[in-house]
């Protein structure tokens, strides 16, 4: 085989098919002195050939049938571009048995088959690489599984949804209701038509669990991680945060104990004296601890059509270095261990409390009563005005509780008569 060409085709040309078709061009009077050899993408999988054309500088390379892509003999690694499971998972396990590397960006997929499509890979002895399915330009899967190998990591959190942290940033910034910094970002086109996966944390736990699988060396799916979104967050949760030195984000959380694995997404409150705090607008940043790194942090563009091009460019760069070595799949699938994933009940939090209760006498008593009886011990409680006549509302910060007591307690207050609404629950980082 003459290595000084290698052959690629990719699998859509949405936006990141277009981005890493710009980046390939824009590297190419470099790429033979970076990594000894020109990438030339020979074939690209699209639906429309019309609307295709309008993006490459020669359509021939244009198709609607994968068979051209995986059949090729000439083709040696397959970058998919694609958005959910299928046809993606079908396309991605036939080239691999064709003994093609695959580069892929599909989080939905890896989060769920993940374990399926690396065994192939192994299988097949060829590279399965995946940088780009978690905080889009961000390296973060190559480090965990290279740069941090020499530790033993014990945490992996972090903002991994541009779109949540820019409405949750326009919302602490410029004081907006939830519903109208969605707005915003959807005309601004961080959000799409349907938000759901965005705003719900779908897509940062698809993100959270490739990362634990990752880091903790055990497999972990998508279902396995516990998710809460933004949906009911409101200015005054914002406001009342601020008040105690906190912002609110949606972090996507993995931790490994000695019971198990942790792992959630759900808006949480963190000191503003935090790392994360200020990491606003749509960049994404990822905080790790490691025994013997300590604390370091990823940060920067989370998605977008360049930025996470950059990272399916870097994956294709590194199989050609292994082409060019005489090598493969190198580093594959890093989940040797089995290590049980933890249930939410079981997991410890302190806890972000706002309550409508009747204003009389006796109330926070009732609240301080229940709470004991399940160990649920206060740290703070206030209670603020409100207009409405005879209501007055709580906020209450508990010291760390497991979550399964605290639920127990949240549901018997919720009986009684004199709590009105529970307007809102948030966890809060740190013990």
């Amino acid at each position: 085989m003459d290595n000084k060409v290698i052959k690629a085709a990719l699998l859509g040309l949405g936006t990141v098919g277009t981005g890493v078709y710009k980046v390939l061009k824009n590297q190419e009077s470099e790429m033979e002195a970076k990594i000894g050899s020109k990438v030339q993408i020979s074939r690209i999988l699209v639906r429309n050939l019309e609307k295709a054309s309008e993006k490459v500088e020669d359509d021939s390379v244009l198709t609607n049938s994968c068979d051209e892509n995986i059949n090729d003999p000439l083709i040696t690694i397959v970058i998919e571009l694609m958005v959910g499971m299928e046809p993606a998972r079908t396309y991605i396990l036939a080239a691999l048995r064709a003994g093609k590397h695959v580069v892929s960006a599909n989080k939905d997929l890896i989060a769920v088959h993940g374990r399926e499509l690396l065994e192939a890979a192994e299988a097949n002895h060829v590279d399965f690489l995946f940088e780009a399915a978690v905080a889009g330009g961000i390296p973060i899967i190559r480090p965990l599984k290279q740069c941090l190998a020499g530790n033993y990591i014990t945490e992996v959190m972090g903002i991994v949804n541009g779109t949540t942290n820019f409405i949750l940033t326009r919302m602490t910034q410029d004081g907006m209701e939830f519903q109208d910094a969605l707005a915003l970002a959807t005309e601004l086109g961080y959000a799409e038509a349907d938000p759901t996966a965005d705003i719900e944390g779908l897509d940062a736990a698809r993100k959270v669990a490739i990362l634990a699988s990752v880091a903790f060396h055990s497999r972990v799916v998508f279902d396995d991680v516990y998710i809460e979104g933004i949906t009911k967050i409101s200015s005054k949760d914002i406001r009342y945060a601020k008040e105690m030195g906190c912002d609110i984000k949606l972090l996507g959380v993995a931790k490994q104990a000695e019971d198990g694995i942790e792992a959630y997404v759900c808006p949480v409150l963190i000191p503003s004296t935090h790392q994360l705090a200020t990491v606003n607008d749509s960049y994404n940043a990822v905080f790790v601890h490691g025994d013997a790194v300590e604390d370091v942090m990823f940060f920067g563009r989370g998605a977008g059509e360049l930025p996470t091009a950059s990272a399916v460019v870097g994956d294709v760069f590194d199989i050609v270095r292994n082409i060019r070595m005489g090598c493969a799949a190198r580093i594959g699938c890093t989940c040797y261990k089995e290590i049980p994933v933890k249930k939410m009940e079981d997991t410890y939090h302190r806890y972000f409390i706002r309550l409508q209760v009747e204003d009389r006498p006796g109330v926070l008593a009732d609240i301080t009563t229940i709470f004991a009886k399940y160990e649920v011990s206060i740290a703070q409680i206030i209670q603020k005005e409100t207009k409405t006549p005879g209501s007055a509302e709580v906020v209450v910060i508990t010291s760390t509780v497991r979550e399964g007591d605290f639920r127990t307690a949240m549901a018997e207050l919720g009986n009684r008569s004199s709590i009105r609404k529970t307007s809102s629950v948030l966890r809060v980082y740190g013990k």
